[in-house]
């Protein structure tokens, strides 16, 4: 798939577990939430495998390593090695060592999994600016960073010294909210220095890459319930996605999406890996459902199921706003659908 201005969601005469040959699903949001199996995934995951799709798990959060994900995936019931997890921290590291000598030292502000992933590559973490660092990365390391460690980067980002970041996420799901992530550490840094880093996570495309080498995949889908991440990153991509809503999306903000936000497909969960897709039309018509354009909003007539109204509202919406973002009132609309 090439990008371009999606007017529509797609269809698929066969199920998306058949279509692709491999599903790069994100975790928070369309795996787990808090630590927990989100309904319906450890079943979808499981029949998807077992029809032969390759699962990898594609994760913008550096601090765990692969193998600390994959025994959390295993334990919860969908089996998983260390190979079948792709995190920003080996995206990061990568990107680092593809400029910087071979063992050169990295101030590394971060957890575990951004330290391994930097020695994967060779690379030597550093935990000082004096200690004559060749680059500065910084990766989610949890509330255990202390402010020192932000000052350490910043005096050597303002040194002069390349700057990388795993990810700019400015906000990670817990178990208890809504936690600030490493797009916020990242802004403390960048006020200090005035610098910007390079950043290797979703939605650039070193993040794309490092998942591409290491699964190898020629038919790829990727699963996700962020736009703003798993969605824009397939459209950096150039390939197809499919957006859940059971994490940070809701139906009002897909509506709106501006054409690098707007998915391939969309479910209500990961059944909907293990479906086929129905054609939507031009005209605004999906399964019972016809929706269009009247008066500033967007009005929805017929009857069927929840997701197929919101297919035929995202055509509607989506045609309606061309290259940017819909702003008619979808309200009433999204009610009926009890959204």
């Amino acid at each position: 798939m090439t990008q371009h201005r999606r007017s529509r969601p797609s269809g698929s005469e066969l199920p998306l577990d058949e279509a692709y040959d491999t599903a790069l699903l994100d975790l928070d949001g369309v795996v787990y939430e808090g630590g927990a199996a989100i309904e319906h995934a450890v079943e979808s995951l499981g029949t998807a495998r077992f029809t032969g799709m390759r699962l990898a798990y594609v994760t913008n959060n550096a601090s765990r390593t692969p193998q600390t994900v994959a025994a959390h995936l295993t334990e919860l019931g969908v089996p998983a090695d260390p190979a079948d997890v792709i995190t920003s921290a080996q995206a990061v590291a990568r990107l680092i060592a593809d400029q910087v000598p071979a063992g050169a030292r990295v101030l590394t502000v971060g957890g575990e999994g951004l330290y391994e992933a930097l020695r994967e590559q060779g690379l030597t973490p550093v935990d000082s600016a004096d200690d004559d660092p060749a680059a500065v990365v910084q990766g989610y390391g949890g509330p255990g960073l202390t402010w020192g460690r932000f000052a350490e980067a910043s005096y050597a980002v303002a040194r002069g010294v390349p700057w990388f970041a795993s990810n700019t996420d400015l906000t990670i799901p817990s178990g208890r909210g809504i936690a600030p992530g490493n797009g916020a550490a990242v802004e403390v840094v960048r006020i200090a220095t005035g610098a910007e880093p390079q950043v290797a996570g979703k939605p650039q495309p070193p993040m794309h890459r490092e998942t591409i080498i290491r699964t190898g995949a020629e038919r790829p889908l990727v699963v996700g319930d962020r736009l703003d991440t798993d969605i824009e990153g397939a459209y950096n991509g150039g390939v197809d996605s499919l957006l859940v809503l059971t994490g940070v999306t809701d139906a009002a903000a897909l509506l709106a999406a501006p054409p690098q936000h707007r998915p391939a497909y969309v479910s209500a969960d990961l059944r909907g890996l293990l479906e086929p897709h129905p054609v939507v039309g031009e005209d605004g018509r999906c399964g019972g459902w016809t929706a269009a354009a009247q008066d500033g909003r967007l009005v929805l007539e017929g009857d069927g199921t929840a997701v197929d109204g919101l297919r035929a509202l995202c055509a509607a919406a989506w045609t309606r706003a061309g290259g940017g973002r819909c702003e008619l009132d979808a309200g009433k609309a999204l009610a009926r659908l009890g959204m």
